[in-house]
């Protein structure tokens, strides 16, 4: 089953935030995540406090998560973090 990609609102207002360069990360980032969900090399983390348990934060850089609502058919880009 194909997995699809969304993006919400907040993870547009939260990009905006960054600089240029954060942008361009987090944008690669986002891109490999679409063409492999399952790359080790991205660096998944659950947040273990969230209430929906299908929270999780990806590392972009030393200081930038992107975090993500993950399921087996869906992927929804919510916000960055810096």
């Amino acid at each position: 089953m194909p997995v699809n990609f969304r993006i919400a609102d907040t993870f547009t207002d939260s990009l905006a935030k960054l600089t240029g360069e954060e942008q361009k990360l987090v944008k690669t980032t986002a891109f490999d995540l679409q063409l492999n969900p399952a790359s080790l090399g991205l660096g998944f983390h659950k947040l273990d406090k969230a209430k929906d348990k299908n929270f999780w934060s990806v590392r972009v850089g030393s200081d930038i998560r992107l975090i993500v609502h993950k399921t087996a058919a869906v992927v929804r880009f919510f916000r960055t973090t810096a």
